[in-house]
């Protein structure tokens, strides 16, 4: 198990994509604590908000092996891949069950008020709007280069 943790740490484009994360979901909290005055821990473990994680994470790591292996290589092909789909999935199906989970939980609401069932609330900051994907493709691309 040590010679495994041993690996992941002196992987640099693994180091480097998992910066990029920590980084994007450090400027997403401090953007809430500065919007909202309060600090939310939903914010550091949860999806959703600016810059997108998922996306600042799979950039980076697609660039940082387009740096070191090439942009010609397979395991470029392979992680660009990668990246379009989670930055297609943030913005697209995750942003969508956003918007019915917002309006479910109107319905709900509405119901409740009525007296007629529980409140018990869906996630609604599921997904990201396409400027935060773009903000965290920019984020992943630049964090790989300054470490590259």
């Amino acid at each position: 198990m040590r010679q495994i943790i041993a690996q992941l740490v002196s992987n640099k484009i693994f180091m480097t994509a998992l910066s990029a994360w920590i980084i994007a979901q450090t400027i997403k909290v401090s953007i809430g604590v500065i919007r909202q005055k309060k600090f939310d821990f939903r914010w550091l473990v949860g999806t959703g908000g600016m810059p997108s994680s998922h996306a600042a994470g799979a950039s980076c790591l697609a660039w940082s092996i387009g740096l070191e292996y090439g942009f010609n290589s397979v395991l470029f092909a392979l992680a660009a891949s990668f990246a379009i789909v989670v930055m297609f999935d943030a913005q697209g199906v995750r942003r969508a069950t956003g918007r019915q989970a917002r309006i479910l939980n109107k319905i709900t609401e509405d119901i409740y008020w009525q007296g007629k069932i529980e409140d018990t609330r869906l996630r609604e900051l599921i997904g990201h709007t396409p400027i935060e994907v773009i903000a965290g493709f920019l984020l992943g691309i630049t964090i790989a280069i300054l470490a590259g």
